[in-house]
């Protein structure tokens, strides 16, 4: 299975962001992999959220979901 259909199946029941990506399904570069189902037609909602870095700083990810 590719990163890619990993990610679309995962998608399927949570929503996701790039620590969960990297920590459950081994993608690093999870907004290329988005772009990839984009590209194949699947609706995607991308929502920004703050997160706290291990220095204390804040700093805003993604976070992405299937629309239905």
């Amino acid at each position: 299975m590719t990163q890619t259909e990993r990610l679309h199946q995962w998608l399927k029941n949570n929503p996701i962001d790039p620590i969960t990506a990297w920590t459950e399904l081994g993608i690093y570069r999870l907004s290329a992999r988005i772009n990839d189902l984009r590209n194949q037609g699947v609706s995607i909602q991308s929502r920004k959220k703050q997160v706290e870095n291990r220095f204390g700083e804040i700093c805003t990810v993604a976070t992405y979901r299937i629309v239905e």
